[in-house]
């Protein structure tokens, strides 16, 4: 099922897709949060000087398949996984354990002993089954929407 499914390191001339990945799952993926928050997540797909710019300090880790970016994830030196996003029609295959089985083999190899992140309703249950938990509940404004979501953090045991 996931086995034509390559992975690899993001680089800046995936940027534009990776903003169009996000922009799918959160617009046309299943989702908890109303139409109006979507729109106030993500108004359009994520490009430019900003969005390279916050990218560029990360590890991005891409997924790929039949050459098309289907997913990504991201880890924000020294431990925040920043973006966690899959195409609608490829989410429920198992590519976000994948995914993040990458992001953490980095993170051990710069020697973090934990990670955390700040999970949507949505991301909230796949960070809970590779092993992160609920630290706080938040809330947070966006474009005058109000956001449910969760700080989360996994403890990384030495090797």
């Amino acid at each position: 099922m996931t086995d034509d499914i390559i992975l690899r390191r993001g680089m800046p001339a995936d940027h534009v897709a990776l903003g169009e990945v996000m922009y799918a799952a959160v617009r046309n993926g299943p989702s908890r949060y109303t139409p109006a928050q979507q729109v106030a997540w993500v108004p359009e797909p994520r490009r430019g000087t900003e969005w390279d710019s916050r990218l560029s300090g990360q590890r991005i880790v891409v997924a790929e398949a039949g050459g098309e970016i289907i997913g990504f994830m991201t880890l924000a030196p020294p431990d925040y996984v920043d973006f966690a996003y899959i195409r609608p029609d490829w989410q429920g295959r198992g590519l976000f354990r994948r995914l993040y089985d990458a992001v953490e083999a980095i993170a051990r190899e710069n020697r973090q002993s934990r990670l955390t992140v700040h999970a949507s309703l949505m991301a909230r249950p796949a960070f809970a089954a590779v092993g992160f938990a609920v630290t706080a509940p938040e809330a947070v404004e966006l474009r005058a929407e109000s956001f449910k979501r969760f700080a989360m953090e996994k403890r990384l045991a030495p090797q």
